[in-house]
């Protein structure tokens, strides 16, 4: 499968979903270690892509998003966008409600 595709069908089959570098709870850098906190601190699931263990999708993700660092955060097929600005979404309040709001529309669908 082509890289972009499989960026594609990772963001399609996945509302809420983290690249960055490491995981959630073994980040590689400072910036993921602080977006994966903020997410867990949310208490939503999401998911997260490892870039470091997938070097075509840390090559192509800035070329589809248009963005050029991570982590980047997806929601819903959409580009949230990086540290700073969920940082500064989630002093607001306003990645909170976001993120709460998505997960709860797919648990509902789940139902």
């Amino acid at each position: 499968m082509e890289t972009v595709e499989k960026i594609k069908q990772q963001i399609a089959e996945n509302p809420i979903i983290l690249y960055m570098k490491g995981s959630p709870k073994l980040p590689s850098c400072g910036f993921s270690s602080q977006v994966a906190q903020i997410m867990i601190n949310i208490g939503e699931q999401f998911a997260f892509v490892d870039i470091l263990q997938h070097p075509d999708i840390r090559a192509e993700l800035p070329k589809y998003a248009n963005w050029p660092t991570f982590p980047q955060l997806w929601v819903e097929g959409e580009l949230v966008g990086g540290c700073d600005i969920l940082t500064e979404m989630y002093q607001k309040g306003e990645l909170q409600t976001l993120i709460k709001d998505t997960a709860a529309k797919y648990k509902q669908d789940e139902a």
